[in-house]
């Protein structure tokens, strides 16, 4: 069990570098540490995002969209 988290959480980032890296590397260093305090959080957005986007919504207003949603809880985890 705790292999098979280390192996979804490395996942995650892996995908999370590709996906930012036109983001400064501060910002992304930034949004990896919150990762890494919740990867569940960001998985569930990102399958959030990705079922928005297959239902007809563009990247950019799914992601707005999702993002919106999660704002208090992302809120949370950058102050913890």
């Amino acid at each position: 069990m705790i292999l098979d988290m280390s192996v979804q959480s490395f996942l995650l980032k892996q995908a999370m570098k590709w996906k930012m890296k036109n983001v400064p590397e501060a910002q992304r260093d930034m949004i990896m540490s919150l990762v890494d305090k919740n990867p569940g959080l960001f998985k569930t957005i990102g399958e959030e995002i990705e079922r928005r986007k297959k239902g007809g919504d563009g990247e950019m207003k799914a992601t707005m969209e999702v993002m919106k949603k999660y704002r208090a809880e992302l809120q949370a985890l950058a102050q913890q």
